[in-house]
């Protein structure tokens, strides 16, 4: 894929993250004490994994600014960890890993970073771990199916068609 083929879709993709939690955050968002996702939140970042381990993480951090604005500082502190989260699937995808094992892989990476990070915000480990490391993952997967539906929807118009996943 060509440079500036890369930065139009990750300049896209960012924007994405951005206006997700905060034009859909009420309608797509589940609140469950002290867990929040938006449906479909993460989708910018995995087409982004797909993309590039830098247009991955530029995606993270548009995710961090747009929780920040829309939920405050522990939310867009969870979100920031989808820069690291983005970073180390796109590098497996580089490294030739299909995308919907790097999908999957993520998963407990993801639950585990924001777990952590809401640790310092006065979390105890059974919030942190369970309620925020567990409902992570579980919205980590349904985005992961949300993803997946619709790449070939996104190749078939044209889009991401040069953007190499191995299992499509």
């Amino acid at each position: 894929m060509k440079t500036t083929t890369a930065i139009a879709y990750g300049a896209v993709l960012t924007a994405l993250a951005i206006m997700i939690p905060i034009s859909f955050g009420g309608f797509l968002g589940v609140y469950i004490p002290p867990f929040s996702a938006t449906l479909a939140s993460h989708v910018p970042l995995m087409l982004g994994m797909a993309i590039s381990p830098l247009v991955a993480v530029a995606v993270g951090l548009g995710s961090a600014i747009g929780f920040l604005l829309k939920l405050g500082p522990v939310i867009g502190a969870r979100a920031a960890m989808h820069a690291v989260v983005g970073f180390t699937g796109a590098t497996l995808v580089k490294k030739g890993m299909a995308f919907p094992l790097v999908l999957l892989a993520m998963a407990p990476l993801h639950g585990l970073l924001e777990a952590f990070i809401v640790v310092p915000f006065g979390f105890n480990l059974y919030r942190a771990g369970v309620v925020v490391g567990i409902g992570t993952v579980l919205h980590h997967l349904v985005d992961s199916g949300i993803t997946l539906a619709i790449l070939p929807l996104l190749r078939g118009a044209g889009l991401l068609a040069n953007v190499r996943t191995r299992s499509s």
